[in-house]
């Protein structure tokens, strides 16, 4: 199984210097807003996205700062997203740890949050390349609209697969595709480049939400978030939808009844986790995901054999095959 650190290999000078620029915005002399971004930092991720950035420049060029700096900011708007979406979801656990809106309450997380935003937003003027900023200004924009979409949704009983994808494209692909289109535009790469780059970012993006939604149904608890917490918030995610499309007439019923009446007993929470995993739900998604995984796989045909495209090819396999 591919790791992080493998995938991390062809970059690991150029992702030091990410670290150490990122660890140097959040100089503050508020003890505060010092203590919730310690907590974040303590807590961080994997840090794809930033990763994404540095692959797809170094793909097509030589790292600058340039790209240090639309990874810093991309990685800062992923972060002030998470903090505010915690809120929205309630939600009070987040990498295994309390989330900002559990340690410390809704204001404070809000604030920080905002926080994060600004600070995306100051350190992307600091590439002064107006493509680049047009791209991580508006993607602020269209992950509010993603987030709206899906709480809008959870008043509908049952979802499609074109409302489910029209979601997470907004909620997640296009930060993916923002990623490594901004690292292609950082070191001058064609268009050709920066649109074949977009691409793959978009689908592993989508790759990305499907096989976290698919955790939501999984029997390992090592995922960082509580099981069934979607199905607990009204969301009804691709595993769900598929295993309904494929239930008979008396199964779609209750199941349905269940999401009309937002009857989300732990009971009944149980009872759509067992239906969608004995109607196929998570093989289905995981087939939907793998059309994903080939599109994307099929964008990088053009780009010659590197340690760096294979680095990208394993980012999608680790995304497509990760257990939390």
């Amino acid at each position: 199984m591919t790791t992080i650190e493998d995938i991390k290999t062809p970059i690991s000078t150029e992702f030091s210097t990410f670290e150490k620029e990122f660890k140097s915005v959040f100089e503050t002399e508020n003890p505060l807003l010092s203590s919730i971004t310690d907590h974040i930092l303590k807590g961080k991720g994997k840090q794809i996205r930033p990763i994404l950035v540095l692959l797809s420049a170094k793909m097509c060029g030589e790292v600058n700062m340039q790209t240090i700096h639309a990874a810093i900011s991309l990685e800062l708007l992923h972060n002030a997203s998470l903090i505010h979406d915690d809120v929205v979801d309630e939600t009070y656990q987040r990498r295994g740890n309390p989330s900002v809106n559990a340690k410390w309450d809704n204001k404070i997380s809000v604030l920080g949050g905002d926080y994060f935003l600004s600070n995306s937003l100051s350190v992307a003027v600091k590439t002064k390349n107006l493509q680049i900023l047009d791209s991580i200004s508006s993607i602020g924009k269209e992950l509010a609209d993603g987030e709206l979409l899906q709480l809008s949704n959870t008043k509908k009983s049952v979802s499609t697969e074109k409302d489910y994808l029209k979601i997470i494209r907004k909620k997640t692909a296009l930060l993916f595709s923002v990623c490594t289109e901004s690292g292609a535009l950082s070191v001058n790469a064609s268009e050709q480049q920066c649109n074949a780059l977009r691409n793959f970012g978009e689908y592993l993006g989508i790759c990305f939400q499907i096989q976290d939604d698919i955790f939501d149904y999984s029997e390992n608890a090592n995922i960082g978030k509580p099981v069934g917490n979607d199905i607990r918030e009204g969301k009804v995610t691709l595993p769900l939808i598929l295993a309904l499309k494929n239930a008979d007439k008396k199964e779609f019923e209750m199941i349905s009844k269940i999401i009309d009446n937002k009857d989300f007993t732990t009971e009944n929470i149980n009872k759509i986790i067992l239906f969608t995993r004995e109607n196929k739900g998570i093989e289905l998604a995981q087939k939907y995901m793998e059309t994903y995984k080939s599109k994307a796989i099929d964008e990088l045909n053009g780009f010659k054999e590197s340690a760096v495209k294979s680095a990208l090819l394993f980012t999608l396999e680790y995304t497509t095959k990760r257990n939390k």
